[in-house]
């Protein structure tokens, strides 16, 4: 049977990352260091650049996001627009959020390319990052014709300058240095 969120919430409190996509049960062990100095880094840049000048509000993990009965998902980071705020509840985010970010482990990889990339698009993200920092590379996805473009792919020493966030311009070399 498909799992749903009311399986979800019954899962043990255990250190480990519980995800559930499509009603099927996705397990991975705790990030590493490396990922979670990136993943801080980079919701702290976000934090500054986009909620601090009041365009809305960012999240980072661990947080529910439940994006259909089946699907609920604890994205790296992710952001909600002022105007989309509605879908912060008490206890998880209930709908797409206008940013996702996830951070590449060694253990998520395949899951982040592949699962959630499709999963993402057809739920109606508009915006997905994928962030790799053994490559140090992020690559921006957009929402188009029901499934993802990409928008643009940066490097160190480069700026990232994704087309839905003019306001932002991250300098890479920070972020991975």
């Amino acid at each position: 049977r498909r799992l749903t969120y009311e399986d979800y919430v019954l899962l043990p409190d255990d250190g480990k990352r519980y995800e559930i996509i499509d009603g099927e049960l996705h397990v991975s062990p705790a990030p590493t260091p490396r990922h979670q100095r990136v993943s801080l880094k980079l919701a702290r840049w976000l934090l500054r650049t986009l909620e601090d000048a009041g365009l809305g509000e960012v999240y980072d993990a661990p947080i529910d996001l439940l994006l259909h009965a089946n699907t609920v998902v604890q994205p790296d980071i992710l952001f909600v627009r002022t105007e989309n705020l509605s879908i912060v509840g008490e206890k998880n985010l209930q709908g797409p959020p206008d940013l996702v970010v996830e951070i590449l482990s060694p253990s998520s990889r395949r899951r982040d390319r592949l699962v959630k990339f499709e999963a993402y698009a057809r739920l109606g993200v508009p915006s997905y990052w994928i962030v790799d920092p053994e490559e140090q590379t992020i690559e921006v996805y957009e929402k188009e014709s029901g499934s993802y473009r990409l928008d643009c792919r940066a490097t160190p020493p480069g700026t990232l300058k994704p087309g839905r966030f003019p306001e932002l311009a991250l300098p890479l070399k920070e972020l991975f240095d």
